[in-house]
């Protein structure tokens, strides 16, 4: 994902002279050969997140279409009062671009991990949110992101998936059936379609979690059992009040999967380690899952 990243901005910046590109030291040297050529439009700040979402905002007050990258914490957490102030309260747009997913650099310990990215950008209107599940989803969503004005967030991942499924605004349908529906978002669709295969569910899958695709989660509920299973690759329950908002007037059962919000992780180990853990690998969705079926 990291270098079709990469080499679509890079391609765009040849076309698009709106764009602009802003480091903050992390993947900086894959842009050398670019700043030599664009020097006013390929900028590492260095390690100094706030500054550079600052400066994306006020090159997006000028009319460029800023393209802002580094690490899930960094490029979130960290600038997050800049991210409100500096394009959400001045209403322009800019690309934030991260790698890390929750927790896929884990020899580099807690600082690199952020799992309540989306959450949190949740809590500020306007935004689209993108959650890649494979490297052939990355360059048409990057691409459609730069070709407009809006703030767009594109979450990259280690973690991919197997299956290239057709892009779309919402949900797409990949198994149809009657006892309940599972949503699977980016890069979680492995692990749910491993887990729920031989089970009789509706299986739905997305890239785009906003906006939220209300209607099509309503209409697969309307074709199967109200027991619905979201399952995310950050914290547990980020969704939860989408699809509540989308079932409101329909009875219905909703269990949500993700990284646990009861306890941090201190740990490093791999990414399908602390999957096991958070109870999102295959085995763990199959048992409980199926448990939450049984007990419709």
């Amino acid at each position: 994902m990291r270098t079709v990243f990469i080499d679509t901005v890079i391609a765009s910046l040849a076309t698009d002279p709106r764009v602009v590109m802003l480091t903050a030291d992390i993947s900086s040297w894959s842009f050398d050969e670019a700043r030599e050529r664009y020097p006013d439009r390929v900028i590492n700040v260095g390690i100094r997140e706030q500054a550079m979402m600052s400066m994306a905002g006020g090159l997006a007050l000028t009319g460029y279409r800023p393209v802002v990258h580094t690490y899930t914490p960094f490029l979130v957490e960290r600038p997050f009062e800049q991210i409100k102030i500096s394009l959400g309260h001045q209403d322009v747009g800019a690309v934030l671009v991260s790698i890390g997913g929750s927790y896929d650099d884990l020899a580099r310990g807690r600082t690199h991990q952020a799992p309540g990215d989306v959450p949190l950008l949740d809590t500020l209107p306007g935004w689209t949110v993108h959650v890649p599940g494979h490297e052939d989803e990355v360059e048409p969503l990057l691409k459609d992101a730069l070709s407009g004005d809006g703030r767009v967030y594109i979450r990259l991942s280690d973690q991919v998936h197997g299956e290239s499924v057709p892009l779309s605004d919402g949900f797409t349908v990949l198994r149809e059936g009657t006892a309940g529906v599972v949503a699977a978002i980016g890069p979680m669709l492995r692990q749910v379609l491993e887990a729920t295969a031989g089970m009789d569910v509706t299986v739905l899958y997305a890239s785009t979690v906003r906006p939220f695709d209300r209607a099509g989660l309503r209409r697969a509920v309307d074709s199967a059992a109200p027991n619905v299973a979201l399952v995310e690759p950050y914290l547990a329950g980020t969704s939860a009040h989408e699809a509540a908002e989308a079932l409101a007037d329909v009875p219905h059962r909703l269990r949500s999967f993700g990284v646990r919000r009861d306890q941090e992780v201190r740990a490093y180990g791999k990414a399908a380690d602390h999957d096991r853990l958070h109870g999102i690998d295959a085995a763990g969705l199959a048992g409980a899952i199926g448990d939450f079926l049984r007990r419709a």
